[in-house]
């Protein structure tokens, strides 16, 4: 198992990707922890977990808010007795023009995808020094790589600031262990995006730009958040993933 010893927290992991890392990563052997703002669904996916042999506990977690990661990166440790993985999933995502984004749709989307990554490597850091190193794996998006029309700019601008954050915490980080990296996925089936998916010629447009020709399955990007996470890419920092079907390489 690729994961066996390791501790992880998986921020976003209620569901759709959050959900489908961690229940990878206990299949994998990690224990897991699991922080969101739906309460109900992460006691759930929870539940799930341990059910099936797995070990995994779900914190409350708003990613915007410091004290909340400095309590579920305390509860993982209290728990499992250290950190070596963070995984930083948790995102919005606003569809529409530059002219329809207020600032408070700004504030949103930077506080919830960027600012929530900067929080949540922050909080981890002292812990994975620690345990003498650890990999934190950043999910941005292939929004974070080109420009989309259909997308408010607040989300390219969020994805794109995890993008760089990813390189310079590497860069810093890297003489302590400490590895980042940063996954960029296409579109994927998860409860956020299937919302602006209700009509299926929507949905069929968007793989019609997608040269492998479907949409991704949360497991898709699942898969190589692992790789990241793993020992395995214990020589990768600073890089980027991308998981889009061959999207961006067009």
């Amino acid at each position: 198992m690729r994961l066996e010893g390791k501790v992880a927290l998986i921020s976003g992991g209620a569901r759709g990707m959050g959900a489908a890392e961690a229940k990878l990563f206990a299949q994998e052997g990690a224990k897991v922890a699991i922080g969101d703002i739906l309460d109900d669904e992460g006691r759930k996916t929870e539940a799930e977990i341990n059910e099936s042999g797995g070990d995994c506990i779900f914190v409350h977690l708003d990613v915007t808010n410091e004290s909340d990661w400095k309590d579920a990166v305390s509860a993982a440790v209290s728990q499992f007795g250290k950190l070596d993985i963070l995984v930083n999933n948790a995102g919005v995502l606003l569809r529409g023009k530059l002219e329809e984004t207020s600032s408070q749709d700004w504030d949103f989307v930077m506080g919830v995808n960027a600012k929530g990554t900067f929080l949540g490597t922050k909080a981890a850091i002292p812990e994975m020094r620690k345990a003498g190193g650890g990999s934190i794996v950043n999910i941005s998006s292939m929004s974070g790589m080109v420009g989309q029309g259909n997308i408010q700019p607040v989300y390219n601008a969020s994805k794109g600031a995890i993008r760089i954050f990813t390189k310079s915490a590497a860069v810093q980080y890297a003489v302590e262990n400490i590895r980042v990296n940063s996954v960029h996925p296409g579109a994927v089936d998860t409860p956020m995006t299937m919302d602006n998916w209700s009509d299926p010629a929507a949905k069929q447009k968007t793989i019609e730009h997608i040269p492998l020709g479907r949409t991704a399955q949360p497991e898709d990007v699942a898969y190589g958040v692992l790789y990241l996470a793993s020992d395995g890419s214990s020589f990768v920092t600073g890089s980027e993933l991308v998981i889009d079907g061959g999207t961006i390489a067009q």
